[in-house]
């Protein structure tokens, strides 16, 4: 029986060994990967006039979908902040998501709006439109709102999309603060497409908790106060600069954040637009647009850029955080799950021949395995069967690791 729980005990311990091992390869690879990424970005951008892409009127159109629910607190302040973006052919949607507030209303006042009648260009199906408003005021000639059925933010990006006239959509959320030539920066690798069709693009999301915001413009940039806003301040730093872009240089990203994200138009609606039934609609969206460019047979880009555009609140109460990434790992397991065929489908190409097996063994498994870790410690130490000598020098040697990542990150960033 001795013999037995040793060998079961090496076994256990081999398995966790072996996975730790591959995590601490992988995440060498995105830190090394992810340092050229940014070094490439920053020299091919160090003499960028973006004044020129900013007057050009031959410049590709964008449009900028922000789905409402109920913020009529800050609706107004926020449209403003978009309409003060630098961009000439540029057009801001506003999705009023059947708000119980008076979101709408206020806009109305605020903006002069009036009903007008509207061609509604794609055919995605959503909920029902109550009504599509325009300005009389010609300084406001960029925005339109749209007054719908509550239907959720996929429904809502959704309508948005069916009413764009872009050549590319720029979704959002709309408490978010945005950089005023974030357009502009996100524009370029479209601009730069040749051989590979740039589908969909991504920037850094900083946190805007406890800064100083003056006129939709962050002033002053300081740490969360809260000790759990600001692990996430290192989290979102090491997810962005570290992660996203080693993943966009490797041709493997599957994912552009929800909060600010732009994408081929023409694709999204070929595609169907996003997934009414899963959380994670941003997510999902961009591997079904991958699997329908690999399908056509189309050279095409996924890609990120280091540059700090956008700048959200974050959690700083554990309920609230609970459920946030409670709905993000549903929405993982969701898109992994409805994709499940493709996985190691080498007719999908590198994306699902690496990528996808990194989501579901390192960032789905991963919560799992951790989980078990705790508990297979638990009994090893009641069995009094742990070699000490072992376990700290293991665990002195995740901390370092993980201090020595979280420290190339700002190096990379800085």
């Amino acid at each position: 029986m001795l013999e037995f729980s040793h060998i079961v005990y090496e076994i256990i311990v081999w398995l966790f060994l072996l996975y730790s091992a591959a995590v601490f390869i992988i995440y060498t690879w995105i830190g090394l990967y992810a340092y050229g990424a940014v070094f490439r970005y920053k020299h091919n951008n160090t003499f960028t006039d973006y004044s020129i892409i900013a007057t050009n009127p031959n410049a590709p159109t964008f449009s900028l979908i922000a789905p409402a629910y109920n913020e009529g607190m800050t609706i107004v302040e926020n449209v403003r902040s978009l309409l003060s973006l630098y961009y000439h052919n540029l057009e801001i949607i506003i999705v009023n998501d059947g708000s119980k507030d008076d979101s709408i209303l206020k806009l109305i006042a605020s903006y002069e709006l009036e009903p007008t009648s509207f061609f509604v260009q794609g055919n995605i199906e959503t909920k029902d439109i109550r009504g599509i408003y325009k300005s009389k005021n010609p300084a406001f000639k960029k925005l339109i709102v749209v007054d719908k059925e509550n239907g959720g933010k996929a429904d809502a990006l959704n309508v948005g999309v069916n009413i764009s006239s872009g050549d590319y959509i720029v979704c959002i959320d709309v408490d978010c603060i945005l950089e005023q030539d974030a357009i502009l920066k996100l524009a370029k690798p479209f601009l730069e497409q040749t051989d590979s069709r740039v589908i969909a693009c991504g920037g850094v999301i900083r946190l805007a908790n406890n800064c100083n915001v003056v006129n939709g413009s962050v002033v002053d940039v300081n740490l969360p106060k809260s000790w759990l806003g600001r692990t996430q301040a290192l989290e979102y730093i090491r997810a962005f600069i570290l992660g996203r872009m080693a993943w966009s240089r490797a041709s493997g990203l599957i994912l552009i954040s929800g909060a600010f994200g732009a994408f081929d138009r023409e694709i999204v609606l070929a595609c169907g637009g996003y997934d009414r039934n899963t959380v994670g609609e941003d997510m999902e969206l961009v591997v079904r647009m991958r699997r329908y460019m690999e399908e056509q047979k189309q050279a095409y880009e996924v890609v990120n850029i280091p540059d700090p555009l956008c700048w959200t609140e974050v959690p700083e109460s554990k309920e609230v955080l609970r459920k946030q990434r409670n709905r993000w790992m549903r929405g993982t397991m969701e898109t992994l799950l409805k994709h499940r065929k493709l996985m190691f489908n080498p007719k999908y190409g590198r994306f699902v021949m690496v990528s996808m097996p990194y989501w579901f063994f390192f960032e789905f498994l991963g919560t799992i395995v951790e989980f078990t870790g705790y508990i297979v410690f638990m009994i090893f130490f009641i069995l009094g069967i742990i070699n000490w000598p072992f376990f700290f020098a293991l665990f002195a040697l995740v901390i370092a690791s993980g201090i020595l990542f979280v420290t190339s990150c700002f190096k990379i960033n800085f």
